[in-house]
């Protein structure tokens, strides 16, 4: 079957889409022994010979994978850094497929990312990607109140609870973790609100993105979606909140 020529190399996890494109217009992509160069063109991935970025594409032989990943801090949210810091691939090293992050993580803050080489999904959740609810514990310096909390949401737009402190037994409770909602790129946001209200943020931790959870994944460690979360990412779900067990979790560390 013919498919735009920038879809199948995104689906072989050659590049994403947009990374897929500027190799078409570069001269980086051969069908059939042919430069093409024209945004548009189809070919077919069981029949043509296709060749893009110097790797050869393979119709029958590709796995589709979705992944969640617990990323630590201090680790660029990509596969590459032109400053040398440690990045995803450090992390994927020995994984046999080539994956591509969806989104973006800040570097100091730890939790979950979604990677996947499925450039239709990812295309797809980017472009919802403002409408997608992301969860976060924050542990700022000092404690809020109850009103506090509402006055502060408001400000930015987000949703804030006190969570269940893990040294609230003994007593020494002074910092405070907190879980914050939020949709779209407001995390920068939050830092410079609580910085100005005297309450810096100390750690930042993604634990929810859509229907995902970084729940029971290691720092630094991965998953595979099983068949039944992966269908439920392709058939729109991922825009989905959630599970309230992500609620009053105790925070580690």
């Amino acid at each position: 079957m013919l498919e735009r020529l920038q879809k199948i190399i995104a689906r072989a996890g050659i590049a994403s889409r947009r990374h897929a494109e500027q190799l078409i217009l570069s001269g980086q992509v051969v069908v059939n022994g042919k430069v093409v160069t024209e945004l548009g063109s189809k070919a077919d991935p069981e029949k043509d010979k296709i060749e893009a970025a110097g790797r050869t594409i393979k119709g029958t032989d590709r796995r589709v994978v979705y992944m969640l990943m617990h990323k630590p801090a201090e680790v660029v949210s990509s596969l590459a850094d032109p400053e040398g810091r440690k990045n995803l691939r450090n992390l994927l090293r020995g994984f046999p497929e080539r994956v591509y992050p969806v989104g973006n993580l800040e570097y100091a803050a730890t939790g979950l990312v979604f990677l996947t080489n499925d450039g239709d999904l990812a295309a797809r959740m980017l472009k919802q990607w403002d409408g997608l609810e992301q969860v976060y514990h924050v542990k700022i310096k000092g404690m809020l109140t109850l009103s506090d909390l509402d006055r502060l949401g408001k400000e930015i737009g987000i949703k804030m609870q006190t969570l269940r402190q893990p040294d609230a037994s003994r007593g020494h409770v002074t910092n405070y973790w907190y879980e914050v909602r939020t949709k779209g790129a407001k995390l920068e946001k939050l830092r410079n609100l609580m910085f100005r209200e005297h309450h810096p943020v100390e750690k930042v931790m993604r634990v929810g993105l859509g229907s995902l959870t970084v729940e029971g994944i290691p720092r630094g460690r991965y998953r595979l979606l099983d068949e039944r979360e992966a269908e439920e990412l392709k058939t729109g779900k991922a825009a989905e909140k959630p599970g309230d067990r992500l609620r009053g979790r105790r925070k580690r560390k």
